[in-house]
């Protein structure tokens, strides 16, 4: 009899996780701000709290603009205590950071440099169960309501209706790769930075009918444990990305760069052998602890004295398709700081700019020829308590579905160690998931 009700239990969990992540899929296209963020199946340190957290139907939203202050966000944030507020941070906002930054490249899928929004409906599965939220604009009170009956689209067919997209042909960038990484190995020589990640933005053309389904059987095949649905208007986010930025409960604060990728093999023995290799490699190691001294700087800005430890180096952790080398900084944030503070202090990662953080972003700025926008930025939430997690845009699509550009930017990690053709390859590589997926439609 025990059995049997626990087994009753878990299908009726599974229906209704199903039943809301489809109602959820539906909000997000009738909604211009909206947001899903998916946990997926592969388990890194630290988890995150839920399996899927999402808001639509906007009660207030603030723009973070060029020239505004950041200052701001505290006060929405403060205004809006109590509640669940979603979050999205551009790469460009550096430049309100740090004055001496600039961009002069145009970003064509035209997020805004930050976006903070409360919704009316929050959408949580948790521990296998599910339930929807509404949030009042005038009161503090979270009340929970049933979830709507919504047509199942468990099986989604990205297919249902006909469209062509042309790609930007990738090799376009090959010369003016080689010529920005011998610049690079140039500025490693003269030690104005020891390490630097730089992108090529991958592009094309085309109708994407249903932007939302087409994520689902993304996110399906890949199961990634920071992967966000998001939008903004016309402008959209698809990303599956293994990686988080930073994450706070309580006083504790903690930050999880990647630096160091291996492929996976069918064969289990070689795929072992695959992991431990990656785990014992000397230069994935040593671009990994660079970063990781990079994280502790930042968050020692913000960080009680002596409370930053590097809980894990080099862990070795599997996903779909790919072993990542993951490292865990952690520390007790002082008193009364603020969260435009823990930005100024930690914004933007470091795994997706370089050290010294400052003049490789300047390089980065110089040799790179388009805008990063959201890609390298972050997407995430704060949750009622004061509590928050962020990912790192990476493994993502971006698509204005008004001039129907689309960018699927990748990059790596240079070092002086560092082959031109084996990075060139390695941005081939990531770049080739986001395209095959895009031409599957």
């Amino acid at each position: 009899m025990g059995t049997s009700k626990f087994a009753c239990e878990k299908m009726l969990n599974i229906l209704n996780t199903n039943k809301l992540i489809n109602y959820i899929l539906q909000e997000v296209k009738r909604h211009e701000h909206a947001i899903l963020l998916h946990t997926g199946s592969y388990k890194v340190p630290y988890p995150t709290h839920f399996e899927v957290l999402s808001g639509w139907n906007s009660l207030d939203l603030l723009e973070i603009e060029e020239n505004s202050t950041l200052d701001q966000i505290d006060e929405f944030k403060e205004k809006h205590q109590g509640k669940w507020i979603f979050i999205h941070i551009a790469y460009d906002l550096k430049n309100s950071i740090e004055k001496r930054l600039t961009s002069e490249h145009q970003d064509p899928i035209e997020f805004p440099l930050m976006t903070l929004f409360v919704p009316e409906f929050v959408g949580i599965i948790k521990g296998g169960k599910s339930k929807l939220v509404q949030q009042h604009l005038t009161k503090n009170t979270i009340t929970e309501i049933p979830i709507p009956e919504t047509t199942l689209i468990e099986n989604v067919n990205v297919k249902t209706a006909k469209t062509i997209l042309t790609f930007q042909d990738d090799f376009i960038f090959e010369e003016k790769y080689t010529a920005a990484i011998n610049q690079i190995h140039h500025h490693l020589k003269q030690g104005d930075i020891y390490e630097i990640n730089y992108c090529l933005p991958f592009q094309g053309r085309g109708k994407i009918i249903d932007p939302a389904e087409f994520w689902w059987s993304m996110q399906r095949q890949n199961q990634a444990p920071f992967s966000a649905l998001y939008r903004h208007k016309n402008s959209w986010l698809m990303c599956c990305s293994p990686e988080r930025f930073m994450c706070k409960e309580n006083d504790k604060i903690i930050s999880q760069p990647i630096k160091g990728t291996s492929k996976r093999d069918q064969d289990p023995a070689l795929d072992i052998l695959l992991k431990t290799q990656l785990q014992n490699n000397k230069k994935e190691q040593a671009e990994n602890v660079m970063i990781v001294d990079l994280v502790r700087n930042d968050l020692g800005k913000i960080a009680q004295t002596g409370s930053v430890q590097v809980g894990e180096l080099f862990g070795a952790y599997t996903l779909k398709s790919v072993h990542q080398l993951i490292s865990t900084v952690s520390a007790t944030i002082k008193n009364n700081t603020t969260f435009s503070s823990i930005l100024k202090a930690c914004f933007p990662m470091g795994s997706m700019t370089g050290a010294p953080k400052i003049r490789a972003m300047e390089i980065i700025e110089e040799l790179e020829f388009f805008q990063r926008g959201l890609y390298s930025g972050s997407v995430g939430y704060i949750s009622p308590e004061g509590n928050f997690d962020f990912n790192v845009v990476i493994r993502s699509i971006l698509y204005n579905s008004s001039s129907d550009i689309f960018l699927y930017p990748a990059g790596g990690a240079i070092t002086a160690n560092s082959s031109i053709e084996k990075e060139f390859e390695e941005c081939l590589l990531k770049a080739q998931s986001m395209k095959t997926a895009l031409a599957s439609i």
